[in-house]
C-alpha cells in the first residue's frame, strides 16, 4: 500500500536536517534469519518481524526511502524467538533497530537495557489510551501500539438476545430464562484457576492485582488484598457453591458448552470466536459483579526501538511518521486483523459488531501487567481462585494467597 499522506516531522526543522544527513552514513546489524532489504544507498535500519506483518511492514519502507534515501532491511523471524534473540542480540551490536513485539515483553526488556523510549508527539492521542499506557513502564513510553487484544462477553443470540447484561446478576437471570443446561460458563482451566479470564469479574470489585500510578505504570504494590479482594473471594465462594463457576471447566470444555448451546454466556477472546461457527453470537462488555466497571486485562502489540541502535533517530521517524500513520496501520490490520490501536481505525473496523464489542470491552480494560513482579503472582493466584470455587474458606485462603505473594516478592 504505497502512502502519499503528507508527513508530520515529530523532531523539529534541525532533527529533519540531522535524518537527511544520515543519507551519508551509518549501518545496523541485523541478526539471523530471512532478510529483505527495500533498496537504496543510504544508511539502513533493521526491522525484524515475523511473515504476518512482514508485507505491510515493507509498504511503509518504501515510502520511508522514497522520502528518506535511507534503507530498511526486513528480517523475518518466527514471532516467538523475537524477545530472546532481541534481549541476545542487541548488546551485541547484532540486533535490529525496531521490532515487532507484545507488551509484556517490556518488563524483561528494560531489565536487559536493550530497548529505548520513544516520542510519539501529537501521534499518540491517535491511539487508545489503554494501548499507550501497556507500552508504558515508569511513566516512560517504549513502543508503538498498533493492535489490542482482551476477552468479552459472548453471549448466543438465539438464546439470550443481543442486548447487553447490566449487571452479573441480570445475566445469571437472563441464562436461567434462556432454558439452556446453565445460565453461564467459563474457563476455570479446571483445578489450576486461571486469573487471566477471571480478572474482569475480580476488577468489578476494586481488586487490581498490581496498583497502577498516575502514569498508568504498574507498581509492585499488590492491590487485591484487603476488603475488595475479601470480597471477590467471598463472590467466588457463593458463585462456586451454585455452580456458576466450577473447577470441572477447562478451556475445551468451556467452548464445547457454548457451542453446543448448554450455556447461553460465556467469556472469551476473538481467537475462540472460530470455534462457535454456525452460531449467531454477540459480544458485549463483562458485566460487574461487584458494582464497578470490569477491567479485563488487554494485551497489546507494537513495536519497539532497541538501546543499541545506531541510527536511533531515523529509526523512530519510521515509527512514528511512517509506521504510525493510519495508512499503515490499515496495511497491518489487513495483514493479521487484530482488534486496532489506532483509535480511528478501530472505529472504522467496529462496523463489524463482533469486533467492535470486543473494542468496547477492550476500551474498559488495563493492561496485563509486564513487570518482573507479575512473574510471581499467576501460582499462588490461579490456585488461591480454584480452591475457593472448590469450596475452601474463602477469605482465610485469599489472605494466605496474599501474604505469600508479598513474602515472595519482598524476598
Amino acid at each position: 500500500m504505497r502512502m502519499t499522506a503528507p508527513r508530520r516531522a515529530i523532531l523539529g526543522s534541525a532533527a529533519i536536517l540531522a535524518v537527511s544527513a544520515l543519507a551519508l552514513t551509518g549501518c545496523s546489524g541485523g541478526g539471523s534469519g530471512d532478510d529483505t532489504a527495500q533498496g537504496g544507498d543510504g544508511p539502513e535500519i533493521v526491522v525484524w518481524t515475523d511473515a504476518e506483518r512482514e508485507q505491510a511492514i515493507g509498504d511503509a519502507a518504501k515510502a520511508f526511502e522514497e522520502e528518506t534515501g535511507a534503507t530498511v532491511r526486513l528480517v523475518q523471524k518466527n514471532f516467538e524467538d523475537l524477545r530472546n534473540d532481541f534481549i541476545a542480540q542487541v548488546p551485541t551490536g547484532e540486533g535490529p533497530d525496531i521490532t515487532v513485539g507484545a507488551h509484556d515483553w517490556l518488563g524483561a526488556l528494560v531489565a536487559a537495557g536493550v530497548v529505548d523510549t520513544i516520542d510519539l508527539g501529537e501521534t499518540a492521542s491517535k491511539f487508545e489510551p489503554v494501548a499507550l499506557e501497556a507500552m508504558t513502564y515508569d511513566g516512560q513510553l517504549y513502543a508503538l501500539p498498533y493492535s489490542l487484544e482482551t476477552v468479552a462477553l459472548v453471549q448466543n443470540t438465539a438464546l439470550v438476545g443481543t442486548e447487553a447484561p447490566a449487571t452479573w446478576d441480570d445475566m445469571i437471570q437472563r441464562g436461567l430464562a434462556s432454558g439452556a443446561e446453565r445460565p453461564f460458563v467459563i474457563n476455570t482451566a479446571g483445578e489450576t484457576g486461571d486469573g487471566y479470564t477471571m480478572y474482569g469479574l475480580q476488577t468489578s470489585f476494586g481488586a487490581p492485582v498490581f496498583v497502577q500510578d498516575a502514569s498508568g505504570s504498574y507498581t509492585s504494590e499488590v492491590g487485591m488484598g484487603g476488603a475488595p479482594g475479601e470480597r471477590f473471594a467471598q463472590w467466588l465462594s457463593t458463585n462456586g457453591q451454585t455452580g456458576y463457576l466450577s473447577t470441572t471447566i477447562d478451556y475445551d470444555i468451556n467452548n464445547e458448552l457454548f457451542a453446543s448451546g448448554k450455556a447461553p454466556y460465556t467469556v472469551q477472546g476473538p481467537w475462540a470466536i472460530s470455534s462457535f461457527e454456525g452460531i449467531d453470537v454477540a459480544v458485549n462488555p463483562i458485566p460487574s459483579a461487584g458494582g464497578e466497571t470490569a477491567a479485563p486485562f488487554v494485551g497489546v502489540q507494537g513495536f519497539y526501538l532497541s538501546a543499541q541502535s545506531k541510527n536511533s533517530l531515523l529509526a523512530t521517524e519510521f515509527l512514528v511518521n511512517y509506521l504510525g500513520t493510519e495508512d499503515a496501520q490499515r496495511a497491518l490490520y489487513e495483514a493479521d486483523p487484530r482488534i486496532p490501536a489506532y483509535t480511528s481505525l478501530g472505529q472504522e473496523v467496529a462496523s463489524d459488531p463482533i469486533i467492535a464489542g470486543f473494542l468496547s470491552s477492550a476500551q474498559n480494560g488495563v493492561p496485563m501487567p509486564s513487570i518482573p513482579e507479575m512473574g510471581s503472582v499467576w501460582d499462588l493466584w490461579n490456585a488461591a481462585e480454584a480452591q475457593i470455587i472448590s469450596g475452601a474458606e474463602p477469605v482465610s485462603t485469599w489472605n494466605q494467597m496474599i501474604t505469600d505473594l508479598q513474602s515472595t516478592l519482598a524476598g
